[in-house]
């Protein structure tokens, strides 16, 4: 008997669907929301907590990429007798706690938040739980060639078309209000580049990056800012931040609300030089 998936009981997946709903309340600028978010992952998944144990060993078999098949293969054997340890009715318990809270304090809709790399998920989350050795041993070797990199395209194509097209629109209607034509233009890309390896993405962001230190360079010269010490400091302080991007995993919500949060930073610049 296959296994099956219950993505509410999936720790990885309710992680990611949160912290994408922390991000849409970051770009509609709800402060409180977001606030409310972060202490809610704050205190769900502390140190030593069952559901960062639990999260940990997830994070393991998806977050590595590009690895040597025997590495791959190790790391998938230390992930699996970690995920043993944990108590599983404990976990349980713990998990019924944090749909709880979710349901409660931020909104059921969370559990419908588009995850790119939900397919992954799905399968990890089969491996730990299936009864059947076959099965286990045929979803392993999907994680494994998942993480030497070999199985990200047919993994993607598994999402359902017409399911995605659903989730984008209901995106745009829900978060384009008061956005700036560029940060529509990079949450476009964001929430599709899990169809293309983020080529798109990466190929817009390398453009962005450039063109907005352009811009704060150009600020810097500006006898306003000039004058300004800390003004000045801080204009410095999000060039150095941005330059650090350009090693940085474009995909991570962290590098893409600073470069949001830049874009309007730009367009203010834009305004008062028009103004003076």
């Amino acid at each position: 008997m296959k296994a099956k998936h219950n993505k509410k009981r999936n720790t990885a997946f309710v992680y990611e669907a949160l912290l994408k709903e922390a991000v849409a309340s970051i770009i509609k600028k709800d402060l409180k929301e977001s606030k409310k978010i972060v202490n809610l992952i704050r205190k769900h998944f502390g140190p030593g907590s069952l559901l960062r144990r639990d999260l940990e060993c997830y994070r393991s078999l998806y977050e590595n990429q590009s690895l040597d098949k025997a590495i791959g293969e190790r790391i998938l054997k230390e992930a699996t007798i970690a995920k043993k340890m944990i108590s599983q009715d404990d976990l349980f318990i713990q998990q019924s706690e944090f749909i709880k809270d979710i349901n409660k304090n931020v909104s059921p809709s969370v559990f419908n938040n588009f995850v790119p790399n939900y397919r992954t998920l799905a399968t990890i989350n089969k491996m730990f739980n299936t009864p059947s050795p076959k099965e286990k041993v045929i979803l392993e070797n999907k994680i494994i060639e998942n993480m030497a990199g070999t199985t990200e395209e047919s993994m993607v194509q598994d999402i359902d078309n017409f399911s995605y097209k659903v989730f984008v629109n209901k995106f745009n209607e829900r978060y384009s209000d008061g956005l700036l034509k560029e940060q529509k233009e990079l949450l476009g890309y964001y929430i599709t580049s899990f169809a293309d390896n983020s080529i798109e993405l990466k190929m817009f962001m390398n453009e962005e990056l450039g063109r907005l230190k352009n811009v704060l360079n150009e600020a810097l010269a500006k006898e306003e800012i000039q004058t300004d010490t800390e003004m000045k400091q801080k204009t410095l302080q999000v060039i150095e931040r941005l330059n650090e991007f350009g090693t940085t995993e474009v995909k991570r919500e962290k590098v893409l609300i600073t470069v949001l949060k830049t874009q309007q930073l730009v367009r203010e610049i834009y305004k008062d030089g028009s103004s003076n």
